[in-house]
């Protein structure tokens, strides 16, 4: 099927272009636009991230070397450093988080039946957030402290596939425990979480709306127990209980019962103390649950090694968050045809050799059919692989 099409043009095959369409009239992206559409501005980025290029003088100057070849990758309109400059600064960032949304919600279809580390049947996601440094100077809309700027990824990960299900872009000096705010709780799915997320009034709503939350508790909670569990002290837990809030706000904040467990880790020598509000689960599984909160901070590791989101190709508000959602449907989409095309490679295996064959015409699954390949896939134990 994908005989004499190249690399490149292979993996935006799988792009839903109806559905871009739709974005793009959504928000008036097009609107007296004559020759450089949003598409191949999106393509422009997506080949930056692929490629690792530096500026958007580095993009020009490699797309426009195989000019031969632009027609057949998908691109309608000339390739030139001001236009997509002026693209990046005009044409609404929604129109590609809106795209990026949808392809995490093919995505997550794919990954639906991978299985988790433990054995539940409900979704778990993590809740977490990572703050990519900017210049005060260069960035003056997104203040973080009296002499830098900075954006926050506000991600809540599903850990079947590790796919980010809600992303939130926010200057730096939005505090963690707010984004709570812009989540529609899911019933019956466990959310796991830091200490940065304690807000027993926000917690409640989530514990209102049937779902339920995994986070550890601070140091300074006022708790009286009501009920303690016999646990067994040979596995690292140390007491399983059932706590009633006795502080003033977050009595009233949170007036239900709540299930304190403190488990002493023994790979770190360190005592933890977790807050749930499910009561049905082994307390070792509530531990090793938050345990699985790590996979958020690989996840955010990952995209700023292999992802261009720490350099950005704008200044403006636009141009960085345009860049930032296309990096992230860039990770999704090759999350898709990972799963789609059934290749054995990891995540980041596969973004390295799609780095050096997008202008080649081989099908991309025989990329990775190799008996040579194969051998290779035993990776470097200090390398970060999201997906096995």
């Amino acid at each position: 099927m994908h005989e004499g099409h190249y690399v490149f043009a292979q993996v935006m095959h799988h792009l839903p272009s109806t559905t871009f369409r739709r974005c793009v009239e959504r928000y008036g992206g097009e609107h007296r636009v004559k020759r450089f559409s949003c598409l191949d501005q999106y393509l422009c980025l997506a080949f930056a991230q692929l490629t690792w290029r530096e500026s958007l003088r580095d993009i020009e100057a490699c797309l426009r070397a195989q000019s031969s070849k632009l027609y057949h990758l998908g691109f309608r309109g000339n390739i030139a450093r001001n236009t997509l400059a002026n693209a990046n600064a005009v044409r609404d960032w929604r129109i590609y988080a809106d795209f990026a949304q949808h392809l995490i919600g093919i995505a997550r279809r794919l990954y639906a039946d991978d299985p988790l580390a433990l054995e539940l049947d409900e979704t778990v996601y993590a809740l977490d957030s990572t703050t990519i440094d900017l210049c005060l100077s260069v960035f003056p809309w997104a203040p973080f402290r009296s002499t830098k700027a900075a954006v926050k990824l506000h991600t809540l990960l599903d850990l079947r596939g590790n796919i980010p299900s809600f992303i939130f872009i926010s200057d730096g000096k939005m505090h963690d425990v707010n984004i709570l705010d812009q989540l529609l709780p899911e019933a019956g799915a466990f959310y796991v979480m830091d200490r940065g997320y304690v807000d027993f009034e926000r917690l409640a709503r989530l514990d209102n709306a049937g779902s339920f939350f995994v986070t550890r508790a601070k140091s300074n909670l006022k708790a009286r127990r009501r009920y303690s569990r016999p646990v067994d002290r040979s596995t690292g837990l140390i007491c399983d209980q059932t706590v009633l809030l006795t502080g003033f706000y977050s009595r009233q904040g949170f007036d239900s019962p709540l299930r304190r467990i403190k488990f002493n880790d023994p790979q770190t020598g360190k005592r933890l103390v977790f807050l749930t509000n499910n009561f049905a689960l082994d307390a070792l599984t509530i531990a090793k649950l938050y345990k699985c909160r790590w996979q958020v901070e690989l996840f955010f590791k990952w995209i700023k090694q292999h992802l261009r989101i720490k350099a950005f190709f704008g200044t403006s508000e636009n141009a960085v968050k345009s860049q930032i959602w296309i990096a992230v449907s860039v990770y999704v989409l090759i999350a898709i045809v990972k799963k789609r095309l059934a290749l054995p490679a990891s995540l980041y295996e596969i973004l390295q050799i799609l780095s050096l064959t997008l202008f080649e015409k081989t099908p991309v699954d025989r990329l990775f059919d190799d008996d040579q390949f194969q051998k290779s896939l035993i990776s470097d134990l200090n390398q970060l692989n999201l997906f096995n």
